[in-house]
């Protein structure tokens, strides 16, 4: 919703011009939509690879990151959708990853069911997350902040130089 919202303005603030930011929002506005798939494929693969099931969890990403490389080239030059369509092809890419994950989750592993009667809140368990999750929270902050402010260096020689630190 932030990105939705004021997308264009953070897009500006990390490095966007007047020469990018049209492509950059309109690769943003149709990603933004997809990030659910992002974030239940990353949920579902630590929870498969938690169970030893690396491999398994690699191959989802793996197949998702192929379903994009395939797509790209036609959303992005068959189509003629550009930018749009790269965007558009991602977010398949994770919805396929998402699928396979849950599909792996649900059909090859006997042991663990995910069932809507199983998902309770604890406030326990919420505590303990944190706990555990803000050291990694605090890392990406720092890291988010230092490529802003590189950014804002880059953006003073040229967009060039911004896009090519994108890119890296």
């Amino acid at each position: 919703a932030v990105l939705l919202i004021w997308g264009r303005g953070l897009l500006m603030a990390f490095g966007a011009s007047e020469n990018t930011i049209e492509y950059a929002v309109d690769y943003m506005m149709i990603y933004a939509l997809g990030t659910i798939f992002v974030q239940l494929t990353l949920g579902m693969n630590a929870f498969i690879t938690a169970q030893g099931f690396a491999k398994t969890g690699m191959y989802t990403v793996l197949i998702g990151a192929a379903a994009n490389i395939i797509l790209d080239p036609v959303f992005i030059f068959a189509l003629d959708m550009g930018v749009r369509g790269a965007a558009l092809a991602t977010v398949i890419g994770q919805i396929v990853a998402a699928c396979l994950a849950l599909f792996m989750n649900l059909k090859f592993n006997p042991d663990v069911r995910i069932r809507p009667s199983h998902i309770r809140f604890h406030w326990d368990t919420v505590k303990e997350i944190y706990r555990v999750g803000i050291p990694s929270i605090v890392m990406m902050s720092i890291s988010s902040i230092m490529n802003f402010g590189l950014n804002q260096i880059l953006i003073v020689f040229s967009t060039t130089a911004t896009a090519v630190f994108g890119v890296y």
